[in-house]
């Protein structure tokens, strides 16, 4: 059976991997991203207007995704898989510093963006009585740190919305994945930086991170189960990272 797979964020990282990845698979892609020229050519390279239709979106603008899925071609209608990729953080400083402009771009983008993107497309898959959401959250959504602040939090909605999503949908054919990659090597530190690649590079320096196409098999292996699996949450990082032991703040000794 011919996947129809729509794929939020596909202009880079597990976006493009993952439509490169279901290309190959002969799948139907809708891709969408802010990067219009970024998706003809990706469009030109895997497939042409047959298989693979584009759109320019920002998922934050409710509007635009309304008219995005209400306007998608005959070809595209049913959406068998929602891959909800488009999503960032915004700088690495301490809550009380951090700017709030950031902050609220992660809440438009990460949670914002990725229910908007949902609740337009699941009323086709409940009508179908099939279907599969895919988020993408990150551990940050489960373990804390240092300048995680709302980055974090975001994540944190992925995941209990994720949960809540199966909930909802208990007794249908659809299915819900959420995805945890860990450190992965993308644009992601290079946006969070505000485009200071040298400093970004410096993050994975000695380091064998997660790779985009990492991700993009998980996400396949998930899609590709049969009909009656579904795998809840997957959490993954690469070999060389794992936890610390709980940081303990010592006063200095007679302060």
């Amino acid at each position: 059976m011919i996947k129809t797979i729509f794929i939020t964020g596909a202009t880079a990282g597990f976006g493009e991997a993952g439509a490169r990845l279901f290309a190959k698979q002969d799948a139907r892609l809708v891709l969408s991203g802010r990067r219009t020229e970024k998706l003809e050519e990706l469009q030109a390279e895997l497939g042409g207007e047959e298989s693979i239709h584009i759109i320019t979106l920002d998922v934050r603008r409710r509007g635009h995704v309304e008219a995005a899925v209400r306007e998608l071609p005959d070809r595209f209608k049913d959406v068998d898989v929602l891959i909800n990729n488009a999503g960032l953080a915004l700088g690495l400083g301490p809550a009380h510093e951090a700017d709030l402009d950031d902050w609220e771009t992660m809440i438009d983008t990460n949670i914002k963006g990725m229910i908007y993107c949902t609740r337009n497309l699941l009323p086709g898959m409940k009508s179908r009585n099939m279907g599969h959401v895919i988020n993408l959250g990150s551990i940050a959504g489960d373990w804390p740190y240092p300048g995680g602040n709302v980055y974090g939090a975001t994540k944190a909605f992925v995941k209990q919305f994720s949960r809540n999503l199966r909930a909802d949908l208990f007794g249908t054919g659809i299915r819900v994945t959420n995805i945890e990659p860990g450190l992965s090597e993308t644009e992601f530190s290079i946006v969070r930086l505000k485009g200071d690649r040298e400093k970004a590079g410096e993050i994975y320096k000695g380091l064998d991170p997660l790779r985009p196409q990492d991700i993009a098999e998980i996400i396949s292996w998930t899609v590709n189960l049969p009909a009656h699996v579904n795998i809840n949450r997957v959490e993954v990082m690469p070999t060389c990272q794992s936890w610390g032991p709980l940081a303990v703040h010592r006063e200095t000794q007679g302060s």
